[in-house]
């Protein structure tokens, strides 16, 4: 699976420079400096969350770094009410739509971070892997049965692609021609795992042919392309009358299947560590590929940026990972959220465990709870 196979969708060479001459971007100046501007968010985002895990002060967390250009691209691709799904790395969805101080809410480990995400048109954060592309797949019938114009864009990991909730769900999103956009983040390791070893196919996009729906590989680090290639994906999911892609083969027309080939830079979580199972000439071979320098420099050698552009940037950005920070860690716990969301109703034994630690914190305090012995 190379990454530089003619397949692959591509606008922007790995110095940032359009590969084809006279290219112009699908977007205005300013939503590119925009993209530009909630990359470099993400970037620092990321960075931030790794040191908050590092001083004990948030929970594992999943390192976004060198997959920018496929969220972001993706994200600017498609309508506010379109509906997101996403594993646990694609922290550019939540970036994109707001609510970012409950999200930092959630790695501290509060599920409210969690459950406001739907207020954005986000589905919940998901662990399970591929357990929510059925999902995705039913939200998406949904919206064709109710007739209405809503497209459902999941994503997940290439290591997703080995587990059944994978094939079930592409599989119904075929047989029912569903209004979905699958994206298969191929960020070439599922956690120790190279992409190699999960599949014999060419490539991860092949898959679809089995469901009979359209599919297409895009460089995941180049967010123009990837922005050309889920725009017109989801135009066909949009589109009851779509036409399939010239090559495509199988009766389904509304969803796709799309392969975004990237790298992790760094740690699948900060559980993990890397230079176990991958070389660091590896890491720095990819790195000539990173999304945002890229942009940068195609947005400079345009003129739709320069030094000073880049700095208030930079200002901003930092600015607004603070404040979300200090927002989303200023919460007092609630022993009680112990008890919350795993039923919609809870049952007697769970109502009787959470009276009993009520009734121990009244008699006790919570400091004698707390003690180590």
């Amino acid at each position: 699976m190379d990454f530089q196979d003619a397949d692959v969708h591509r606008r922007l060479d790995a110095d940032g420079r359009p590969i084809e001459p006279g290219y112009e971007p699908p977007l205005s100046d300013e939503r590119l400096r925009e993209l530009y501007r909630d990359m470099k968010l993400s970037r620092h985002f990321d960075t931030r969350m790794i040191s908050l895990q590092r001083q004990g002060r948030l929970g594992t967390y999943a390192s976004s770094a060198g997959q920018e250009g496929s969220q972001f691209g993706s994200m600017y691709a498609i309508e506010d009410d379109d509906w997101v799904f996403y594993q646990y790395r694609e922290h550019g969805s939540v970036i994109d739509r707001g609510g970012l101080a409950d999200y930092v809410r959630y790695w501290l480990g509060y599920e409210t971070g969690n459950a406001t995400l739907v207020d954005h048109h986000i589905a919940p954060l998901n662990i399970g892997i591929a357990a929510h592309i059925p999902h995705a797949t039913g939200m998406a019938w949904g919206s064709k049965i109710r007739g209405d114009d809503t497209v459902v864009v999941c994503h997940f990991g290439e290591g997703s692609t080995s587990e059944g909730d994978f094939h079930e769900g592409l599989n119904f999103a075929g047989v029912f021609d569903v209004p979905a956009v699958f994206i298969c983040n191929n960020n070439q390791w599922a956690i120790s795992v190279p992409a190699g070893k999960q599949t014999a196919s060419r490539t991860f996009a092949d898959k679809a042919n089995a469901y009979g729906i359209p599919s297409v590989r895009v460089d995941g680090m180049d967010p123009l392309a990837t922005f050309e290639v889920v725009r017109d994906a989801a135009g066909r999911a949009r589109d009851p009358n779509a036409e399939p892609p010239e090559g495509a083969s199988g009766s389904a027309t509304r969803p796709t299947l799309v392969e975004a080939v990237q790298y992790r830079f760094g740690a699948h979580t900060t559980a993990d560590d890397p230079t176990v199972y991958r070389e660091d000439e590896e890491v720095e071979r990819w790195k000539r590929w990173d999304p945002i320098p890229r942009l940068e420099t195609f947005l400079r050698e345009r003129g739709s940026l320069d030094d000073e552009a880049v700095s208030a940037i930079e200002t901003d950005v930092e600015a607004v990972v603070a404040d979300a920070i200090e927002e989303g860690t200023d919460v007092e716990p609630d022993p009680d959220d112990l008890f919350e969301d795993a039923y919609a109703e809870l049952p007697d034994r769970v109502v009787e465990q959470r009276e009993y630690l009520r009734r121990l914190r009244e008699e006790y305090g919570d400091g004698a709870l707390l003690e180590e012995h």
